[in-house]
């Protein structure tokens, strides 16, 4: 039986922190889908955990650091991290800890940017000229290696990125969609008891809005879900908020044919219209979006100290600046190498890119051959 509701189309290929990597039968080191979640968790948690994480590769590098990490709650064991990638990968393909940690990274990085090429490609979509958006506790961390394999020169990291669906959540606003199965022909319906359908599922969205929004302000959108005769899938269109009546018929076919016009390139003349469902949806009315301050001079920091990492690009080991997020300011500058740490996630900005904070707080990350953007 099909089932339509309104998604956000995405690709979930299992490439977190916990992602378990290992060497397959056939000598490849591979990394998932199977994952050491929170229990036991990477091998560096201490939690009784013997597999290698992606996690755990991160630490090895030295782009997590152990005193940051989880804002001290949690303890890391670099020792433990170095132990695992010893057994599991370094020894079964004869390479030294950190590049058994670098090809754990790497083949996680090329995963997450070849599903993105691909959805591009079947998309029609060029990722060159489009900006990446680096969020939750793992983005911020890969979001430039991942950047570079996708041909992607800009990277958006938002304040708060661990938590980035929370404060959506928090921030969306409040709404209920109700949609019920009521089957009629375009030329027969009956609008006294579409109308009470109608007034009733509004009754009920606002209802259930008002427990969450109280008196706010609401604005309801009605919705028909409507096909041509003996069809498998349906068109969504949307009804005039007043009451029906006769005289909605021309202008609801009329709406209809021009919506499958769109998606199909033209209506099919003659054929009868059918509508299965109905739908109202109830939501609390957006603040306005404020003019977004503009991005200060840029000013170069001085750095507050330095940590030695494994560079990304030529795998040997590198001095990189070490800055705690919550210390910049709009217009501060920091290249590559870098750490910007900040609870639950830290930012690495490789030596091919450069960070720097826009007006608003986002951490603007450019790779050095395309210039600063704004």
């Amino acid at each position: 039986m099909p089932v339509r509701i309104p998604v956000i189309e995405m690709i979930e290929i299992g490439a977190g922190g916990g992602s378990i990597a290992s060497v397959d039968r056939l000598g490849r080191l591979t990394v998932g889908p199977q994952s050491a979640g929170s229990t036991p968790g990477p091998a560096a948690f201490g939690r009784g955990g013997k597999c290698p994480t992606v996690t755990d590769s991160d630490i090895v590098l030295g782009y997590i650091s152990p005193d940051h990490f989880a804002e001290g709650y949690l303890q890391i064991d670099p020792a433990l991290a170095t132990e695992a990638l010893v057994a599991e990968i370094g020894s079964k393909m004869n390479l030294n800890t950190s590049n058994a940690a670098d090809g754990v990274s790497r083949i996680v990085d090329e995963s997450m940017a070849s599903a993105g090429r691909m959805h591009a490609v079947e998309s029609g979509k060029d990722l060159g000229t489009r900006t990446m958006i680096a969020f939750g506790g793992n983005g911020p961390l890969h979001a430039t290696r991942v950047a570079r394999s996708a041909g992607i020169s800009k990277i958006i990291i938002p304040p708060d990125p661990s938590v980035g669906s929370a404060l959506g959540f928090l921030y969306a606003p409040i709404s209920f969609e109700i949609v019920r199965s009521r089957f009629t022909n375009m030329t027969q319906i009956d609008f006294e008891a579409i109308n009470d359908l109608l007034d009733d599922m509004t009754t009920e969205a606002q209802r259930t809005v008002s427990r969450g929004a109280g008196t706010a302000e609401t604005t309801t959108v009605r919705t028909a879900f409507a096909r041509y005769s003996g069809q498998g899938h349906e068109i969504e269109m949307t009804l005039p908020s007043s009451r029906l009546g006769p005289a909605d018929l021309a202008p609801l076919t009329a709406a209809f044919e021009s919506e499958y016009r769109q998606q199909f390139s033209r209506p099919v003349p003659g054929m009868e219209i059918e509508i299965l469902n109905w739908a109202v949806c109830v939501t609390t009315v957006g603040s306005n979006i404020t003019a977004i301050a503009p991005t200060p001079a840029l000013t170069t920091i001085k750095p507050q100290s330095k940590r030695q990492i494994i560079c990304d690009l030529t795998t040997k080991p590198i001095q990189a600046t070490f800055v705690e997020r919550a210390q910049l300011r709009p217009g501060d500058h920091v290249p590559g190498p870098a750490l910007i740490a900040e609870p639950q996630t830290t930012t690495l900005v490789s030596s091919d890119f450069s960070a720097h904070v826009d007006g608003v707080g986002n951490l603007v990350l450019n790779n050095h051959t395309e210039g600063p953007t704004l």
